[in-house]
């Protein structure tokens, strides 16, 4: 598969690598350095400015800023990675397994998808908390069960365009099976495809894992969360409005990281996409 990679993987893309990389290893080994607990209040710190002690000072309840803007990477990006691999999962079994065998079971599979498809996925993922409840756990349950069906809806329009290539006709001549020809000359292909709308997609996950934990509806306090942070800070938009600019901030660098980072890997894989399969 290397030998049919041509093209050098895009200079945005490596920048965007970097900065992952970057992230990962603050969200990871910052907690394990710092000296500070993310919901350790200090009250005679209060809204305390930058000093050498608090890199990037203190919030309203004495609290540092920098440790829990790094904790609330460690939980948007993990909660995020989970989800991910989640709705990737579902999306390329019930999806892929629909495209291939067609006929009712495709139809019913996908009239299930326009049910999910038709209602706007804050709105579904709103309704999903309301009746699971707040907290981590179940934000992620909530954004799975709204995400899912667009997945599964490309992969199923992916697959049925794999299925009119000769060489999936001659494994079936050959005498494979459904599945070991769905394995050998559909997954690889698939996982490509989905992984590079994954991708694309994190900055979009993380987004909504902030918002409903801004709404009072996802992770829940004293977690450090960067929706939580807005919502913590939005009292003193006009007093300190540069608290707000670190949450907002590393959203927006955050979505911006993935978004690079997808559109490189498309652009990447572009001229190999539909080929890439198993011998």
């Amino acid at each position: 598969m290397q030998n049919q990679i041509h093209k050098h993987f895009p200079l945005q893309g490596k920048i965007a690598l970097c900065a992952l990389v970057l992230l990962l290893a603050l969200a990871l080994l910052v907690p394990l350095f710092s000296p500070y607990k993310p919901d350790a209040i200090d009250l005679s710190k209060q809204l305390a400015p930058i000093s050498k002690e608090h890199w990037l000072g203190c919030d309203h309840l004495g609290r540092d800023i920098f440790t829990r803007l790094i904790y609330g990477a460690y939980i948007s990006l993990g909660a995020s990675a989970c989800i991910i691999v989640l709705v990737m999962g579902i999306g390329i079994c019930v999806g892929g397994v629909a495209g291939a065998l067609g006929g009712v079971w495709d139809r019913a599979i996908m009239r299930v998808c326009d049910v999910f498809l038709s209602v706007p996925t804050m709105v579904l993922a709103l309704f999903f908390v309301g009746v699971l409840g707040a907290g981590l756990v179940n934000v992620i349950i909530a954004i799975t069960l709204t995400h899912w069906a667009f997945y599964a809806r490309i992969a199923r329009s992916l697959t049925i365009t794999l299925r009119t290539k000769e060489y999936v006709a001659i494994s079936y001549m050959q005498g494979q099976s459904f599945w070991q020809s769905f394995r050998r000359n559909f997954l690889p292909s698939l996982c490509i495809h989905i992984l590079v709308l994954a991708t694309m997609d994190m900055g979009h996950i993380m987004l909504h894992i902030a918002g409903l934990s801004f709404l009072g509806l996802g992770v829940q306090p004293p977690l450090a969360e960067w929706g939580i942070m807005l919502s913590d800070m939005k009292e003193y938009l006009y007093s300190a409005p540069h608290l707000l600019l670190y949450p907002g901030g590393a959203l927006f660098i955050s979505v911006a990281v993935f978004t690079l980072l997808g559109d490189s890997l498309r652009r990447y894989f572009a001229t190999h996409l539909e080929d890439v399969r198993y011998g």
